[in-house]
């Protein structure tokens, strides 16, 4: 069900969300956070279909606020209920003109009561979301540094900026390569990587999230560089770690299969895939403690980096 709500404002949208979830039998009972979606750039139906997908694994309201300063002034509304929101409910706010200037207020008459707040800015993030109106009464603050067009300076700044509860989609697309990665050490034989080298298209900040990781818990010389990206490698196309007995090698092969190649041991194809942003959000939603990791990653290991060569 899809309710259009024009010209309106807020406690009607209130009303008119409790009137939709009786009249259609749902019930608010188990929702177990508030997704706030922030976009800049217009309605990012994208992005709604990841926040549905996600709410089959975390029952959630979401609300979506649409930022459009430019624009005549006034609120307008859609309430997206059963089908048409997964097994969320969706509240999608076009804030034109001078209502777009306090974001907060906006929102804060939908929250859910005692729930956690999550924001997520798909496109176009605050400087420092932390301290952002929405960003202030999130639990957790999700951007992706990937969306274009792409800064070679945005990590230093989700550093530079980097507060408890801040995470980034670059670094959850990297959650296969770092299992397959730790995988491999935690066999024998037990020797120390003594370098290592990574290899990522210029369009993919993850490829400096990999680099810093490993720079940070190796503690061994690192050396990364860009490649021109073709149809299907623009992330991650290659990892290599030196050790006295020769390299170990996880190389991209295909989009969704990759090669590991080790030393006196054959070749091994992995199904690699890249990872959907419906995957990646589900997995961010999963915890709403701080990624500590992920922070010392961005900050500690960041700076432990040279500048990419190319």
């Amino acid at each position: 069900m899809i309710v259009d709500l024009p010209d309106t404002t807020v406690s009607t949208i209130a009303k008119k969300l409790v009137s939709v979830r009786e009249e259609g039998g749902a019930v608010a009972l188990g929702r177990v956070l508030t997704l706030v979606i922030v976009s800049t750039g217009g309605l990012d139906e994208e992005a709604i279909d990841a926040a549905n997908a996600a709410s089959r694994e975390h029952p959630m309201r979401v609300i979506v606020l649409v930022v459009e300063p430019d624009a005549p002034t006034g609120l307008d509304a859609q309430i997206r209920v059963g089908g048409d929101a997964g097994a969320s409910e969706v509240v999608v706010l076009r804030a034109r003109g001078a209502a777009a200037g306090n974001q907060e207020s906006l929102i804060n008459g939908l929250l859910l009561p005692d729930a956690p707040v999550v924001a997520w800015w798909p496109d176009d993030p605050p400087t420092d979301t932390a301290h952002s109106p929405i960003g202030r009464i999130a639990k957790r603050r999700i951007t992706d540094a990937s969306t274009e067009p792409f800064s070679p300076d945005r990590l230093e700044q989700l550093g530079s900026g980097y507060e408890p509860g801040d995470t980034d989609l670059a670094w959850t697309r990297l959650t296969h390569w770092r299992e397959q990665l730790a995988a491999v050490l935690d066999q024998p034989p037990f020797e120390p990587v003594t370098a290592v080298t990574v290899v990522g298209a210029g369009s993919s900040p993850s490829t400096g999230l990999l680099a810093a990781w490993l720079r940070l818990k190796l503690d061994v010389a690192m050396q990364w560089h860009y490649t021109d990206a073709d149809e299907w490698a623009h992330g991650i196309r290659s990892v290599t770690l030196s050790r006295s007995s020769g390299d170990i090698v996880l190389e991209r092969t295909t989009a969704t299969d990759a090669t590991l190649t080790q030393p006196g041991q054959p070749t091994h194809d992995i199904v690699l895939p890249r990872r959907s942003l419906r995957e990646c959000l589900a997995e961010e939603l999963r915890r709403l403690d701080p990624d500590l990791l992920y922070g010392r990653v961005i900050t500690e290991g960041w700076e432990l980096l040279d500048p990419p060569t190319r």
